[in-house]
């Protein structure tokens, strides 16, 4: 199974027989759809692989940080990262009534009544974790400041912390690691298979590409002035690689995972599709607005308005449901819904 990258294969007619059989439907070649399109995933919310697993602790683990903690309940669980991936792996794993503190990007109906922690969008509040009592909280360095992690861990509070790097390869060890800190490896494994098996079907959506796609992701926030283009690192660039796409901010030479866009560098990327999250589109006006865009409006992407757009709290999650996040991100450039 190759999970950062689905093949691309370019058909071309072949043999010295006149009479060829008509290609298979899994052999059409696929030509990218033309006009705006918003990938929307099959399930908004979660669905546990497990109902209620019982832990078994106490366990000790290694956090990122290279600190030993040791876990000894999980009843009060306070999850929070920039992607909300703590929260939904989770929730898949069963243990969503433990989750009594997240972050705002953990939006999904099942978490709708769990407090949020996040004062401003991804800064930590200190007093509203301690004020909900935590039995254990899992985060990482995607959010901070790392004070208030520090903070809890003098009150005497297990703060695990996991990888903050988000890639489609990366899943399988992120669910199991959050599986054994919490005690329930089992409904990891099971989760890992579920999650897998979605992936790999996923995939296949994106494995006859006639011309593999140029796609630019851009981190739009418009009412705060903030234009990135995404490169290596970004995690749209592993989703686009996903969909048999190439990510135009990689070709270019970016060397972060975000850029400030400028006009000239969309206009030298020359992207054939334009990938954005929705609330971004949103801040900047909309499809016709952001068409209108200097730089963005003299690519290849605008003039077939190719614009897709999902969720934010969607798009980069990189946790259990990534294989419905593939799934809509094909079936919204290729349109074969």
């Amino acid at each position: 199974m190759a999970w950062g990258a689905a093949a691309l294969i370019v058909l071309s007619a072949c043999g010295t027989s006149n009479a060829q059989p008509p290609p298979s439907p899994t052999a059409v070649a696929q030509e990218v759809a033309e006009g705006p399109r918003t990938a929307e995933i099959a399930e908004h919310d979660v669905n546990p692989i497990v109902e209620d697993p019982a832990p078994e602790l106490p366990v000790t683990v290694r956090s990122f940080d290279g600190v030993d903690v040791t876990v000894t309940d999980v009843s009060r669980i306070v999850t929070v990262d920039m992607y909300g991936t703590l929260t939904e792996t989770v929730f898949s794993l069963g243990l969503g009534d433990n989750v009594v503190g997240r972050d705002t990007s953990s939006d999904f109906p099942a978490a709708a009544d769990v407090p949020i922690v996040t004062v401003g969008g991804h800064d930590l509040s200190a007093e509203s974790i301690l004020d909900l009592d935590p039995s254990v909280v899992l985060t990482d360095t995607t959010i901070g400041p790392r004070e208030v992690q520090e903070q809890l861990r003098q009150a005497g509070i297990p703060v695990v912390y996991f990888d903050p790097e988000r890639t489609l390869e990366g899943i399988p060890a992120f669910i199991m690691d959050v599986a054994t800190t919490l005690g329930i490896p089992d409904a990891g494994t099971q989760l890992v298979e579920r999650t897998e098996q979605e992936l790999d079907a996923a995939l296949e959506l994106s494995t006859h590409v006639a011309n593999p796609p140029r796609i630019a992701f851009l981190y739009m926030r418009g009412a705060a002035g903030v234009y990135l283009l995404g490169g290596p690192g970004s995690g749209a660039d592993d989703l686009i690689s996903a969909v048999g796409g190439i990510d135009v901010g990689t070709e270019i030479g970016l060397e972060r995972p975000f850029t400030q866009m400028t006009s000239e560098a969309m206009i030298s990327a020359s992207p054939d599709v334009i990938l954005v999250m929705s609330d971004g589109l949103e801040s900047v006006g909309g499809i016709e607005q952001m068409l209108q865009m200097p730089g963005i409006a003299q690519t290849p992407a605008a003039a077939g308005r190719r614009i897709i757009d999902m969720a934010d709290t969607e798009l980069l999650t990189f946790g259990a449901r990534s294989g419905q996040t593939v799934r809509a991100l094909a079936e919204a450039l290729y349109d074969h819904q």
